[in-house]
């Protein structure tokens, strides 16, 4: 990928992040809006505007800094597991599914529900099927437990710190970008990698000479 392409990513992304966290936050974070519209106060809904957007943007780096990490352990696991790096992405996808259940149900209140969670969990799961299918019909087949491996296991990785706080509210506010933005790299990464995007690339940066 050239420098110029990356910073596009970059950026593209970003604005992702923070877009959703803020479409997100009028819905699950309504109270604190309310507070600037009742009496309403300019500035302070433009500040609560801002903390949201500055939200997203924090979400979109924390997906930016998995997708290059997951990058590089998709990598050495071809490198070291070779033909058996599949299957052990497919466990880790089963397991990581398994925790999105039970980590936040542990984190819940005792006369919490666990239906819930294994409806978010099976929410998150179709959804990253769907990405994974999409992904494996614009390159390979071979592409779609890569692809599903990490719109479940990195994303979970990365929700990690949200379900810590085991605040519902800050749960939904992250996990929507997290997954948008991880979606958006992992679909847009081989058009950037193309033969035909890198000519372009080249004979742009010929004509500017």
């Amino acid at each position: 990928m050239t420098s110029r392409n990356w910073v596009k990513l970059f950026f593209n992304t970003l604005l992702l992040g923070g877009v959703v966290t803020l479409i997100v936050s009028f819905f699950v974070k309504s109270d604190a809006y309310m507070m600037a519209l009742q009496p309403f106060n300019a500035f302070e809904l433009l500040g609560v505007m801002l903390t949201f957007l500055g939200f997203g943007f924090i979400f979109s780096v924390i997906s930016q800094m998995g997708f290059f990490a997951y990058l590089t352990v998709h990598r050495f696991g071809l490198g070291i597991f070779k033909s058996y790096w599949i299957p052990i992405q497919i466990g880790l996808i089963l397991f990581a599914v398994f925790d999105l259940v039970y980590f936040p149900y542990q984190k819940a209140a005792e006369e919490a529900s666990i239906w819930p969670y294994i409806l978010t969990a099976t929410i998150i799961t179709i959804c990253s099927v769907a990405v994974a299918y999409v992904k494996a019909q614009q390159t390979n087949q071979k592409a779609f437990i890569p692809a599903l491996f990490f719109m479940i296991v990195v994303t979970a990785i990365e929700w990690v710190p949200a379900i810590n706080v085991s605040d519902v509210d800050y749960t939904l506010l992250m996990i929507f970008p997290l997954f948008a933005c991880n979606a958006y790299q992992l679909l847009l990464l081989h058009k950037l990698n193309s033969p035909q995007q890198s000519a372009n690339s080249a004979k742009h940066a010929t004509s500017k000479k």
